[in-house]
């Protein structure tokens, strides 16, 4: 087989505080996070987004110490895949590439084909595809693919997404039950998973899968720790005004404090590392919520980082995949049936899904242009005399 590599793929976070503000411009700047009909916008809106989201943005850091620990996480990760792989008989480079914060991914195919790989295994660490997760990095590999001929000579397969690997299922069931034996009352304690949500219109109109591979994924999962548990998913991080994935995370917490339940179990269902999302997000803001509902006894499922059995879920993800016939990148972006990236969907008149989209971003825009003039002081409203 050769020289192997192994290409993991993830978000990616800021190191120290001066680096939140950088990270969220190219967090936002990628059209597959946000999705505008005019590509030129893309950058500015991006700048302004991040201009008034850095300060809070860094104020959240400073609760988790300071920076995201994503990539010393994803590291050790990797370095465990490494000798996972090498106890199974595989010898392999592990490679990491970010896709909006150092080592971003540009950095890691720079470094793989310096060491001139015969085989590459491309291993998101999402368990379930996603247009903005997953797609949004596979698009990226697919340019710089088309970009270097010595990209283009090298074998590689694509693993689009692995929520049903049964060692993931496994280990996510482990460290569940680990949580609930904590309670006097076990069967009783409510398990309640938490995944990163996208908008609805992802999902409706350009037909992400990533919805149902989650509730597929939380079947699974319930399945697998045979427990007779109550459960609930819900979607957390929504930020902007337009609809996303419900129920959302603190309505749901908030329900389920009204329907008396006081024993509750967090699993940060679609993030394997620990990261933004769940020291903070969920740790504190989640906790605080559910507390003020009456759920007293709250406890969080660590996320898998380097768990044992997650680690040869993820060398299995690899010897298979290396073995079976190749999965090439754009597969992977099309992986679904009507998946699309960032489609640009034509306008129609009348009260149509499209229409109502496109009326949507038109009033964002005018909205941020809004915002814009009155912190300038400069505009069209200024120049007619609206404004003063």
């Amino acid at each position: 087989m050769g020289r192997v590599g192994v290409l993991l793929l993830n978000l990616g976070g800021p190191d120290k505080l001066e680096d939140v503000g950088p990270f969220l411009f190219n967090l936002f700047s990628d059209p597959e996070i946000i999705r505008l009909p005019f590509r030129w916008l893309q950058k500015p809106l991006a700048w302004f987004i991040a201009s008034r989201r850095t300060k809070t943005s860094q104020e959240n850091y400073k609760q988790i110490g300071g920076g995201s620990p994503l990539r010393r996480i994803t590291e050790a990760q990797g370095e465990a895949l490494k000798e996972q792989l090498h106890y199974l008989g595989q010898e392999a480079n592990i490679y990491v590439g970010m896709r909006y914060w150092h080592p971003y991914t540009e950095e890691a195919i720079a470094l793989l084909t310096q060491d001139n790989l015969d085989n590459l295994v491309i291993l998101p660490l999402y368990p379930q595809f996603s247009i903005s997760t997953s797609g949004s990095s596979f698009r990226l590999l697919e340019r710089l693919w088309q970009e270097d001929p010595k990209l283009q000579r090298l074998e590689y397969t694509v693993i689009p997404s692995w929520y049903k690997e049964p060692g993931y299922l496994q280990a996510m069931a482990e460290l569940i039950r680990q949580e609930v034996d904590q309670f006097s009352d076990p069967d009783q304690v409510h398990v309640f998973f938490s995944a990163h949500g996208v908008p609805k219109s992802y999902v409706e109109e350009a037909g992400d899968p990533y919805q149902q591979e989650i509730e597929e994924c939380t079947a699974l999962i319930m399945q697998t720790l045979n427990r007779p548990n109550p459960h609930t998913l819900a979607y957390q991080s929504r930020v902007g005004p337009v609809e996303w994935l419900q129920p959302y995370t603190e309505d749901a917490l908030k329900e389920l404090g009204a329907q008396g339940v006081k024993d509750l179990v967090v699993v940060p269902i679609s993030f394997v590392s620990e990261h933004i999302e769940t020291l903070q997000e969920i740790d504190i803001e989640y906790r605080e919520i559910a507390e003020e509902a009456g759920i007293h006894n709250f406890r969080r499922v660590p996320a898998p980082n380097t768990h044992p059995v997650f680690i040869r879920a993820l060398a299995n993800l690899v010897i298979d995949a290396l073995n079976k016939p190749s999965f090439k990148l754009s597969q992977a972006a099309q992986m679904k049936k009507r998946v699309k990236m960032y489609p640009p969907e034509s306008w129609e008149w009348g009260m149509t899904t499209s229409a109502e989209v496109w009326n949507g971003r038109i009033a964002m825009l005018g909205f941020i242009a809004l915002i814009i003039e009155l912190v300038t002081g400069q505009g069209l409203l200024h120049m007619i005399g609206l404004l003063q």
